[in-house]
This record gives structure tokens, C-alpha cells and sequence, in this order.
């Protein structure tokens, strides 16, 4: 049994139900709890639980600070190659984007790595597009050969895997890995995506429990919010992250907020998310999964990162350039998308330490 058979469990008329229909009294008494059920969750991404952000605000804090105490973790992502075979609508690395494509050569994985070192950063997630015949398991493990000797943690975002290639990465020294499910909407999923190997659904909705079951320390999953209904592919990411963490309880499991940001291509939306939404997303999440992880990108301006720091988060990227090569060379046009925080990795320690926190660099090393 899958998270997909999880996933069924819930119809659209029982979630419509419960969205609609959950009352104030309700939302405070949810609040109050020390356990939520996934009910209890979905009743606070409901609009009736938009009354009560300040209070599941201040439960989202004393929660995050008991679990994790005042620190943000700050990572940088490295885009290693931007050939993609795939043909998703609202991607800058769409196979029909026509820019001039890039994947680095060992010597210029090399000068990343010393690059991004530089700047005091431990902790690193590598990326790539869905072209495994260029960008495949053999090139990540000589990649990941160099950067392990630059830092302390490596993480993947690329396309879904089996389980063994999962460990032959493990073994070459990943120890995490991300992975989007972009919408849980699975017809919505299949218009999104036109064409290539991340057409398959649920292909892609297995990778993080084939990454479970290949011995990797930590799994981060998300959807890309707008592309459907936030509150739907809200609902079931953190469902998917309950899923993981009561099945694989060795494994570390957090979630991610993305919200679309322009690209190259198409930006195609099913719905608007403001921040008022995704503070209610982030706050009721964190009321749901106490002890989960919940990085912040750079998709988010600085004013609202920073505000979101007492709210839930643990961990922040920092120094982001969405274009492979982007650390050495900043002549950006073709990142995957627009960042939205500039920040450096000494103005973001600034700022986490101005808010009363304190900025890790490392959390985690291999024995």
C-alpha cells in the first residue's frame, strides 16, 4: 500500500465538506490540541481558520522553538545541468525553451563548490532537469565526488529514480533528497505536464518512498502552490509528510512551500496565493507535524522570509542563482525561475541574527 491509496481515502465532497462548514468554536478547540488528525488539519487551511492566524501563529511558534529551539539552517542550491527532456507549462526548463543549455564539467563543478564554500555554507542541494541520459546517476556520483570534500551535507533535486539508484547516490554521499509533486491533482497533473518521463504521476509520487526505503537520512517533498488550489495541494503534501514519517520513522521529513514565480516559459496558475494564505499553510502545518522540517526558498521576497522566520521555518537558502554555473557566473538568463531574495549569505545571517535567531552552517555530518 502507497501514499496514493492514502490519498483516495479523502473524496472532494468529504474535503469541500470540511473546508466549508468547520466553525470558529471548532478551529479553537483544534488549536488547543496537543494531536491533530488529518481532519483537524484540513479544518485549519478552511477560511473559517483565517480568523484565528494570530493564535495558530503563536501555537506555530512555541511549537517550532520547542522542537528546534531559535535557529535557522541556511543551504544553497547548485543547478549542475539544465537539459531537460520534459514538457511542463510553467518551467524555465521546458524541452521547447529555447536558451543556450549548460551542464558543468567536473572542473567547473569544482570551482562552484569552492565558490559557495567560500561563503561559509555546509549544507548543499544539487539540481539538474530530467535528461538521464546527459545529466544521469554516473555524472551526479563524479559531481558529488568533488563536492563532498567541499561540504558537510549534499541533497538532490532531480528527476524521480528508482530505488537503487537512489542508494548507488547514497553511497557516493547523498544523504537527502527533495522532491515536488507540483499538484496532487492527478488530471491537472497530467495537462502540466505535456510530454516526457515526468508525465507518470505516479511515478513521481512513489520516488519519496523509494528514497525512504534506500536508506536516506532526510526527504523533503512540496507543491508548486498556484498551479491548483492551495488549500487541496496543501492538504496533501502535509498528508504525504505524515504518511512518510509514520511509515519511515528513522527518516527526517519536511516540507516545502513553493509559490510559482515567473519563468522563461509559461506561467500557467489554477489559483492566487497570497501571503496570508501561505502563513495559514506554514502555521497549520507546523500544528499538524510538530518536529517536521520546512525550508523557506528565495521564491519569497526578504520582508516576508523574514517574517516567516517565527513562524515555523528551519531552514533558509541563501546566495541563490537559479542558473547552472550561477555561483561563478553571474550572467543569469535562463534560471529555472525569478529569485525573489537576493540576499547573500552574510546579509541573510544578519538578518536571522538581528531576528533573535542563529544562523547554522552545519547540523550534520557522515561518520
Amino acid at each position: 500500500m502507497g501514499f496514493y491509496d492514502e490519498y483516495l481515502q479523502f473524496s472532494e465532497s468529504d474535503m469541500k465538506g470540511i473546508i466549508e462548514n468547520t466553525t470558529s468554536q471548532e478551529i479553537i478547540n483544534i488549536i488547543g490540541k496537543n494531536r491533530l488528525t488529518a481532519r483537524d488539519f484540513l479544518a485549519l487551511l478552511s477560511p473559517r481558520a483565517e480568523e484565528h492566524l494570530e493564535l495558530m501563529a503563536q501555537k506555530a511558534y512555541q511549537l517550532t522553538v520547542q522542537n528546534f529551539g531559535r535557529v535557522i539552517l541556511l543551504y544553497t542550491p547548485m543547478y549542475l545541468s539544465d537539459y531537460c527532456t520534459n514538457k511542463c507549462t510553467y518551467c524555465g526548463f521546458n524541452v521547447t525553451n529555447t536558451f543556450n543549455r549548460k551542464q558543468l564539467t567536473m572542473e567547473e563543478v569544482e570551482k562552484e563548490a569552492q565558490a559557495v564554500a567560500a561563503s561559509g555554507i555546509q549544507h548543499i542541494l544539487i539540481l539538474t532537469g530530467e535528461a538521464p541520459a546527459i545529466a544521469g546517476v554516473p555524472y551526479m556520483k563524479d559531481c558529488v565526488a568533488i563536492l563532498k570534500r567541499y561540504f558537510s551535507s549534499i541533497a538532490i533535486e532531480v528527476y524521480a529514480m528508482e530505488e537503487e539508484e537512489y542508494v548507488q547516490l547514497m553511497e557516493a554521499g547523498v544523504e537527502s533528497m527533495t522532491m515536488y509533486q507540483e499538484t496532487y491533482n492527478p488530471i491537472l497533473y497530467d495537462r502540466l505536464h505535456v510530454k516526457g518521463p515526468k508525465k507518470d504521476y505516479h511515478y513521481r509520487l512513489d520516488a519519496p518512498e523509494r528514497a525512504c526505503k534506500s536508506g536516506m537520512r532526510s526527504i523533503n517533498i512540496g507543491a508548486l502552490l498556484g498551479l491548483d488550489d492551495w488549500r487541496r495541494d496543501g492538504f496533501f503534501t502535509g498528508l504525504h509528510a505524515n504518511y512518510l514519517q509514520n511509515k519511515y520513522p528513522s527518516v527526517e521529513v519536511s516540507i516545502s512551500l513553493p509559490r510559482i514565480r515567473p519563468t522563461m516559459g509559461n506561467c500557467e496558475t489554477g489559483s492566487s496565493v497570497s501571503d496570508k494564505n501561505i502563513v495559514q499553510f506554514m502555521t497549520a502545518f507546523r500544528l499538524f507535524m510538530p518536529r517536521a522540517g520546512m525550508p523557506l526558498s528565495t521564491r519569497e521576497n526578504a520582508e516576508f522570509r523574514n517574517h516567516a522566520i517565527k513562524l515555523g521555518i528551519t531552514k533558509m537558502s541563501a546566495g541563490v542563482h537559479t542558473a547552472v554555473g550561477g555561483h561563478i557566473n553571474r550572467q543569469e538568463n535562463s534560471g529555472q525561475f525569478a529569485v525573489s531574495d537576493t540576499r547573500n549569505v552574510e546579509e541573510m545571517s544578519e538578518a536571522i541574527l538581528q531576528l533573535g535567531y542563529q544562523p547554522v552552517f552545519k547540523d550534520w555530518e557522515a561518520i
